[in-house]
């Protein structure tokens, strides 16, 4: 009996410390564009070490397009580019190490690891040879600590560890100045971002 309840206590210990963060959420509006999407929302610098996912993130060519358009990563990821498209495509990006993977058929995908960010965030413009409407977007980032934009502008940070951070906000064609937010346990900060070109 005394096993069981060191257990459950430890149980409820650790579920207390897992749900002991709290989240960041609010909305980015993008002035003279009809869409607020595919802003990037994230903490600039957060304490501790961030190892990237052991899965690879993915990026999809689907009907000439890189889906998702925006795609925010922990430095060091691996993003997996596929191919869904009955047509070849390239993945190739001249930013920061500059890299070109190559043309693929369809079924078929090429892997790369954005390992070499040395100041977040470093953006990635990624295009295709083949096809030059084609584009999509990188974001590498210190911490996993981001959101991307829905439609309508909101966004959502959760997990986020109490403490003072600053908030930035990333988007293609549009900035904004970074904000500070004080994140308590619990209790959700509200940010808000008005973006121009």
């Amino acid at each position: 009996m005394k096993t069981l309840a060191v257990f459950c206590f430890v149980s409820l210990a650790v579920l207390g410390a897992a749900g002991s963060g709290s989240s960041i959420q609010g909305t980015v509006k993008v002035t003279g564009l009809p869409s607020s999407g595919d802003a990037v929302v994230y903490i600039q610098q957060a304490p501790g070490t961030f190892p990237p996912p052991a899965k690879p993130a993915d990026i999809d060519q689907r009907s000439m397009a890189f889906i998702p358009h925006v795609l925010p990563v922990v430095v060091g990821t691996t993003v997996r580019f596929l191919n869904s498209d009955p047509t070849q495509h390239n993945v190739f990006s001249p930013d920061h190490e500059k890299y070109n993977l190559g043309t693929w058929p369809q079924g078929q995908s090429k892997d790369h690891a954005f390992a070499t960010c040395a100041k977040a965030p470093c953006t990635y413009v990624q295009l295709c040879r083949l096809h030059p409407e084609m584009e999509g977007y990188v974001v590498v980032l210190q911490n996993p600590y981001f959101a991307v934009t829905s439609a309508d502008g909101r966004f959502k940070i959760d997990d986020v560890p109490p403490g003072n951070y600053t908030l930035g906000v990333w988007h293609s064609k549009a900035k904004a100045q970074p904000k500070p937010v004080t994140v308590e346990a619990a209790k959700p900060a509200v940010v808000d971002f008005v973006l121009a070109k």
